[in-house]
């Protein structure tokens, strides 16, 4: 799943092909799953779906919740133990002011426990089925091309002759009571997962609304 670049999706296969040519040519895979971790794209990291190791794995965003900044980057052992030393000349102690803040960690704690305890994965997979049967008459919209989906993304592209679309959508969906920040003419979805189904309705009514004055 890319973001910024149009919200193009691709088979896991791609990252199952990644992984081996990584491995053959020893190059280090970098997993950059700060959006699409925790979730986001169905299960827990989008790079279990095709069964992989990265040797990094970056986190963020939702491992907070979204309430408080926080990132971490994973390591395999043998790249950890490359940088682990006892002797500060070879060891890798790079931190800044604000590493380890106790809030922001305890508020990862806070979401951990949540995915440990609570089925957070298999209440996305019914609201996600639930709105996409709320997004059908959106889907089947004669503006709206290459409309896709995966775990709790969807995107699809708008065919307007509206050179400021991106801006003009913004304000129309404030109107609206949603938060939507088109791409360029990519429109996307990117749900919290605590809306109920009277919420999923809004938005899929809106959103189309919208699309309807285009």
């Amino acid at each position: 799943m890319q973001g910024a670049t149009g919200m193009a999706m691709y088979d896991p296969v791609y990252l199952e092909r990644a992984r081996a040519l990584c491995t053959r040519y020893r190059v280090h895979l970098i997993a950059d799953e700060i959006m699409t971790g925790f979730g986001r794209t169905g299960t827990l990291f989008a790079c279990e779906q095709p069964g992989i190791a990265p040797d990094f794995l970056c986190l963020s965003k939702g491992i907070t919740g979204g309430y408080l900044p926080l990132s971490v980057v994973l390591t395999s052992d043998v790249i950890y133990h490359a940088f682990y030393d006892d002797d500060v000349a070879k060891g890798f102690l790079h931190s800044h002011s604000y590493t380890g803040n106790a809030l922001a960690c305890r508020a990862a704690l806070a979401v951990l426990d949540l995915f440990r305890d609570e089925p957070i994965l298999a209440a996305n997979r019914d609201r996600a089925a639930r709105l996409d049967r709320l997004a059908m008459p959106l889907e089947r919209h004669p503006k709206v091309r290459d409309f896709r989906h995966l775990g709790m993304i969807w995107a699809f592209e708008v065919e307007t002759s509206r050179s400021d679309f991106a801006g003009w959508f913004v304000a129309e969906a404030l109107q609206r009571e949603l938060l939507l920040r088109p791409i360029g003419h990519t429109v996307y979805w990117m749900p919290p997962y605590c809306l109920d189904d009277a919420e999923l309705e809004l938005l899929a009514d809106r959103t189309l609304s919208i699309v309807e004055c285009a």
